[in-house]
């Protein structure tokens, strides 16, 4: 069985923590936590779970933290975790399978994790990262801002997954602060710096500078595919909101050069035209959702409902005001085999069961 030492980097997660940690405890045999300046309750609820608090002077740089706590770690593998994520119970399980059956060439782990959930709490929104490595490597965490680890060799790709509670409260410009202050410094962004840096402008209502951002990442031709699809649907929501449709739209149908269709893009063109009332072209692009081939083996962010309930309940409203309610009425059929208590879903049986009623 492997060793795993549990490393993080904290600030004022006094609300949080102790969830986290409760949670993790299970199969972290070593927990490490770098505090970056609390001056909460923080290190108190910590200290129920281990005695390994050290304390690190912020430098504005996430990477620099991170690699510091990995740095006191001493058991074979290196975890890692955010104050606001968890492991369920059901990937603890999971998780303590792995401790015993890794094969020793493994050297990174990735997990899946779960951000964004619907109503009835079902993920709609998850990508991979990398959860958890082999301390021999010496894997080193990059970019002060949106860190990674840059990986190698031997890669799992487990179906744990890391769930994300995130909670209010959280500052929404500390990430932009940064990169404004890298840049005011004479730092040069990264091909990825420059696209996170992009999304940080969007996220916080600069809207023509995240449009500029945007296009220098797209121009580049540096970015990894799954950030270019990204960036082309990010920029379209910035030229929308400047009034700049035809931009929008050609920023859409731009990731189509970097990978087959995805049905997330699908769906945001869809919406282009639904809002327009343009029914025919927008049931045509709902319709291509609900029929790309998904892609394998990617890492990138997945919007689970784009590849099923979205695009056929908006199928069945672009074809009812167009009109055709037997083909509508399929549609919102096969949204129900997604989301079969959906509101919208029992709204239009409804509807559709008046509409018959009616003709007869």
């Amino acid at each position: 069985m492997i060793t795993i030492s549990l490393c993080m980097i904290v600030k004022n997660e006094e609300n949080t923590i102790e969830r986290c940690l409760a949670s993790a405890s299970a199969v972290a045999d070593e927990i490490i936590i770098v505090d970056t300046g609390s001056t909460d309750h923080t290190k108190e609820i910590v200290k129920k779970f281990t005695e390994k608090i050290y304390d690190f002077k912020w430098v504005n740089d996430f990477s620099a933290a991170r690699n510091y706590a990995f740095g006191k770690a001493s058991m074979d593998y290196l975890l890692w975790l955010d104050a606001d994520d968890i492991i369920l119970p059901a990937d603890a399980v999971k998780f303590k399978l792995l401790k015993n059956t890794i094969p020793a060439e493994i050297d990174a782990v990735m997990m899946k994790y779960n951000t964004g959930f619907d109503q009835q709490g079902n993920v709609n929104f998850s990508y991979y990262r990398e959860r958890l490595v082999k301390k021999s490597c010496g894997f080193q965490w990059k970019e002060p801002v949106h860190e990674y680890l840059e990986i190698r060799g031997k890669i799992l790709e487990s179906d744990i997954c890391v769930t994300h509670t995130k909670q209010p409260g959280h500052s929404g410009d500390r990430n932009l602060k940064i990169y404004e202050s890298l840049l005011k410094g004479g730092k040069t962004l990264s091909p990825r710096g420059t696209y996170y840096y992009a999304r940080e402008l969007k996220d916080n209502g600069k809207y023509r500078e995240a449009i500029s951002m945007f296009r220098k990442f797209l121009d580049s031709g540096k970015g990894w595919t799954e950030d270019n699809i990204s960036a082309c649907g990010e920029l379209a929501k910035c030229c929308q909101i400047e009034k700049k449709d035809s931009d929008a739209l050609a920023a859409m149908f731009r990731s189509f050069q970097f990978d087959l269709p995805r049905a997330e893009l699908c769906c945001q063109i869809g919406y282009f035209f639904k809002l327009r009332g343009q029914w025919r072209q927008a049931a045509f692009w709902f319709n291509l959702a609900l029929n790309v081939e998904k892609p394998q083996n990617s890492w990138g962010f997945l919007q689970k409902d784009c590849w099923g309930y979205i695009p056929a309940i908006e199928c069945a409203v672009c074809y009812d005001k167009l009109g055709n309610h037997e083909t509508a009425e399929q549609y919102n059929n096969k949204a129900a085999e997604f989301k079969p208590y959906a509101p919208e879903v029992l709204y239009n049986k409804k509807y559709f069961k008046g509409l018959r009623q009616a003709a007869n």
